[in-house]
């Protein structure tokens, strides 16, 4: 699509401040300096995992994803720029200096400019609130209290590993509604039912889950493909191509490329529903669906559906297939997902490190996870309840007293992912604290 001026405004450069959105739960997003630029992607493989795949990925300046606004630092009226349907296009949105005190904004699809307020966390509440009276968003509904394996095992959890956190919940008398089971229980990317050696039977271990008092929930990544896969050998037709025939190109992470699983192929689409309808029958109501991005990613489909179409066909032929389960999206196109998720991550991952390994602020780390958080608060209450991602305190943690702040702050979906007998004192203390304290229902300063 062909790329407008629609706007020159002029600013006070100095004072003057841009806040842009980024595409997806990963992507940056926050509030600059005019005479700054945003954060940029270290690299193309970062690229089409962390950031919008389709965009470019440099440049001067500010790129918002279907959302951007402008303080000009005068004194004058933020000025709100943003998709006019943001579930079914999400228009890039750039700002430029093309002169000392002049600022443009050039887009490549269809927005709508508002001037709105006086400051920008305001104007984007005010702009939030009118997106969800347009879709008669209904208040989302309170989140469960977790427990994640992420951070302590990552992808090397074991069957037993679950089980002594099960069992030390109840030793602990901690206030944990949900026992998630992250990545490492299933054999490969795509082969969501087949397990590794590490797990005997996620039915039977959700029947234990369920008979200590604890609900069970489950990590998915429903649109990647690892090559490797029975699933990709044995339905290569099932693969989002890319331009030369070959299988569209979704990342690389655990070390391998990553293919994208079509949702316009109605065989794919039935295997989501064969696999999230066997979970939920086992008891499952607890679903967190990852790298969701993957459902967005260009290329050629066997329908002729438009990438964020399909997208959001993969998402509600998910959610027909759990039922009433609870649904957290995480590196979600955040603008398309509007309306078809109960709660959603709304940064990078944390970890236990303070900054980000290379410098790119869509990496795990406490501070790349508590700037975009914070910039998407006003989402929370609104679209969603948002995620800020697992509480971690364990004393090896880098500024753990920080991150329980800002998690305590969002007041969102509170879910600790240390392994419980390693916490000292105070990080058992804090995580008793939040996990049992009844969130505001809107935070949006």
């Amino acid at each position: 699509m062909a790329v407008t001026r629609i706007a020159e405004i002029e600013i006070a450069p100095d004072t003057a401040r841009i806040y842009e959105h980024g595409w997806q739960s990963w992507s940056p997003s926050g509030t600059y300096p005019a005479l700054d630029r945003g954060p940029h992607p270290v690299g193309e493989r970062r690229h089409v995992l962390c950031y919008r795949p389709e965009s470019v990925s440099d440049g001067p300046g500010f790129r918002g994803e279907g959302l951007l606004a402008v303080d000009p630092g005068d004194g004058g009226a933020v000025q709100v720029f943003a998709a006019v349907s943001p579930v079914e296009q999400v228009p890039s949105i750039r700002a430029t200096l093309s002169g000392p005190t002049t600022l443009a904004v050039d887009v490549d699809g269809d927005v709508e400019w508002r001037r709105d307020g006086e400051d920008i966390v305001g104007a984007l509440a005010a702009w939030a609130d009118d997106i969800v009276a347009r879709h008669s968003l209904p208040a989302p509904r309170p989140a469960p209290t977790v427990w994640c394996s992420w951070y302590h095992y990552f992808t090397q959890v074991t069957e037993d590993d679950i089980w002594e956190n099960v069992e030390m919940a109840e030793r602990l008398d901690l206030p944990i509604d949900v026992i998630q089971i992250d990545d490492g229980y299933q054999a490969a990317l795509g082969d969501w039912l087949s397990l590794s050696g590490r797990f005997a039977s996620l039915e039977a271990l959700a029947g234990r889950i369920r008979e200590a008092g604890r609900r069970v929930g489950i990590w998915v990544a429903p649109f990647l493909v690892d090559p490797a896969s029975r699933l990709a050998a044995d339905h290569p037709e099932w693969l989002v191509r890319g331009v030369d025939g070959a299988p569209a190109f979704a990342g690389h992470n655990w070390g391998t490329d990553l293919y994208a699983l079509d949702t316009t192929h109605p065989a794919a689409l039935a295997y989501l529903h064969d696999v999230f309808s066997t979970m939920a029958g086992w008891g499952i109501d607890y679903f967190k669906i990852d790298f969701i991005y993957a459902g967005a990613i260009p290329g050629g489909r066997y329908g002729s559906e438009s990438p964020l179409a399909a997208y959001r066909r993969g998402v509600e032929m998910i959610r027909t297939s759990i039922g009433d389960g609870y649904l957290l999206g995480c590196g979600a196109p955040i603008l398309p997902s509007i309306g078809l998720f109960d709660a959603m991550r709304v940064s990078p991952d944390t970890g236990p490190e303070y900054l980000p390994s290379d410098g790119d602020f869509s990496q795990p780390s406490i501070l790349a996870a508590t700037v975009t958080g914070e910039a998407r608060a006003f989402q929370h209450g609104r679209f969603w309840v948002n995620d800020p991602d697992c509480l971690i305190v364990r004393p090896e943690v880098e500024r753990r007293v920080e991150w329980a702040a800002h998690v305590e702050r969002c007041g969102g979906l509170m879910a600790s992912s240390d392994r419980l007998a390693s916490l000292d004192a105070w990080g058992l203390e804090r995580t008793r604290s939040l996990l049992g304290r009844t969130p505001p229902a809107r935070f949006v300063s």
